[in-house]
């Protein structure tokens, strides 16, 4: 065994205790790099298609950037398409990742992805329940989907066909008790169809991006769920007030976020047009949200 590779059992403290509680855990995982990721309580899931369009590669990107700089640890399952823009977009974030793989920690699968390997070792976390030396195998990732999704307390499928193994963690999830959302797509698309579908199967769509860090905000799953750390530097006191009630309630009135602050609409009025003259929220239809 690698003297980069280390081993626990689910008798082991480092065991992720979410993953405890799924059917059929695995008895030993084998991995490279920081274990106390996989048991952070802010784990989220961002998972798709390796066959997937620009869009799709932008949303994940974008999505798990957002989720990482809301301290929301990111996990995938390494593969070319969606889930490689996953870690990708948390990585570039300065965030965390969790990579699961359907090998042994040791061997990188696919192959031209041995730079992002190497980067999440370094800054994140590779995981696997097979030890080194084991090859994928057409029954290893539907194994491992399961794992992607009992780390996470939600997950995220971005856009997937029909015969998308992305599917397979979404229904992991769904049995697990986890949250699961979807990326709408275009009905004329065959690359999002699965994702339609989770949707009229009772997934919750994602109408912008902040969606899940608001939704985990409020449900108090995402304690780090405070906005971007880019965006609050930015802002004075009054504005950070304003902004943070926003992302948690997802859109408000004049009269009700005055009434939640216990300020005067005049207060607050020119504080709205500078945040909108910034581009950090908007306005429209008599209400108020974040515009990015």
């Amino acid at each position: 065994m690698s003297r980069d590779i280390k081993r626990i059992t689910i008798d082991d403290t480092a065991y992720p205790p979410l993953l405890r509680t799924i059917p059929n855990p695995p008895k030993a995982l084998y991995y490279i790099g920081d274990i106390s990721l996989a048991s952070s309580g802010t784990c989220v899931a961002v998972v798709g298609a390796r066959r997937c369009s620009d869009y799709g590669r932008y949303v994940a990107s974008k999505l798990a950037g957002r989720l990482a700089e809301n301290g929301v640890t990111v996990v995938s399952g390494m593969a070319m398409g969606i889930d490689s823009y996953a870690h990708i977009g948390a990585l570039k974030a300065g965030g965390k990742t969790v990579a699961v793989l359907g090998n042994g920690p040791d061997i990188c699968f696919p192959s031209g992805s041995t730079e992002l390997k190497a980067r999440i070792e370094a800054e994140g976390l590779i995981l696997s329940e097979y030890p080194p030396g084991t090859h994928p195998a057409k029954g290893t990732f539907p194994m491992r989907n399961r794992i992607i999704s009992g780390l996470s307390c939600a997950t995220v499928v971005v856009e997937a066909g029909l015969g998308s193994g992305s599917l397979i963690t979404a229904e992991r999830a769904a049995e697990q008790g986890r949250t699961v959302y979807a990326v709408p797509s275009n009905i004329t698309s065959v690359m999002g169809l699965g994702c339609n579908r989770l949707i009229q199967d009772g997934a919750i769509p994602i109408a912008v991006i902040d969606d899940v860090v608001s939704d985990l905000a409020l449900g108090g799953l995402c304690t780090k769920a405070e906005g971007p750390s880019h965006i609050l530097k930015q802002l004075g006191k009054d504005e950070i007030e304003i902004y943070k009630y926003i992302l948690k309630y997802g859109e408000t009135s004049s009269e009700n976020l005055a009434k939640a602050l216990k300020k005067e609409p005049r207060e607050l009025n020119p504080i709205i047009t500078v945040l909108e003259m910034k581009g950090i929220i908007g306005s429209g239809l008599g209400k108020i949200f974040i515009a990015k």
